[in-house]
């Protein structure tokens, strides 16, 4: 009796848990969802907006800006008419990331890559040092702009993943790059 009743007990206790699974599987659902409708809009707002700049690449959900838009060759300051283009940047993000949620725990990454040349001076011994310093570079523009610093992260990924495998001219400058993508943290 005594072990049958710890058997009910049991078959209880995993009912209930099933259905607090279940309930916490929906309500993880309703927020992938939610951020999701916030990762379209903004999408779709940065898209209006950038469409003049033909430079500007959308790949899947990303938007891919050459680094020539942003920096000198060699160089991870930031010039004038990629300040500018994320200024608008800036002004989509601030906008949409103000509906947000604060329970949504948002990102914006930025990523720098470089073409598959190698770099080697003493600012930057290698194209990850090159690549990574570039993403932060956005990354404190975009916070001097209002965006909060601690909804965005810098990640530099070298010449390691290029878009383009050719050796070109062109395939090294699709391949010179900052990515930016709304996501999940």
């Amino acid at each position: 009796a005594a072990l049958r009743l710890q058997e009910d007990l049991t078959a209880e206790k995993q009912a209930e848990l099933e259905e607090v699974g279940k309930r916490l599987n929906t309500l993880l659902a309703e927020r992938v969802n939610e951020l999701e409708r916030y990762q379209s809009e903004f999408f779709g707002r940065l898209r209006d907006i950038l469409q003049d700049n033909e430079n500007i690449r959308i790949v899947g959900d990303r938007f891919l800006l050459p680094s020539e838009l942003l920096f000198a060759s060699g160089s991870a300051s930031l010039g004038g008419e990629g300040q500018r283009e994320l200024d608008k940047l800036a002004e989509v993000l601030l906008d949409v990331a103000s509906a947000i949620p604060d329970d949504i725990d948002w990102i914006l990454r930025i990523d720098g890559h470089t073409d598959r040349l190698p770099i080697n001076t003493e600012e930057f011994p290698s194209n990850w040092e090159l690549s990574t310093a570039r993403a932060v570079a956005v990354v404190r523009y975009l916070a001097s702009q209002g965006v909060p610093e601690r909804r965005m992260v810098a990640a530099g990924f070298g010449e390691f993943f290029p878009v383009d495998e050719g050796s070109s001219a062109e395939a090294l400058q699709r391949n010179r790059r900052i990515e930016i993508k709304l996501t999940d943290r």
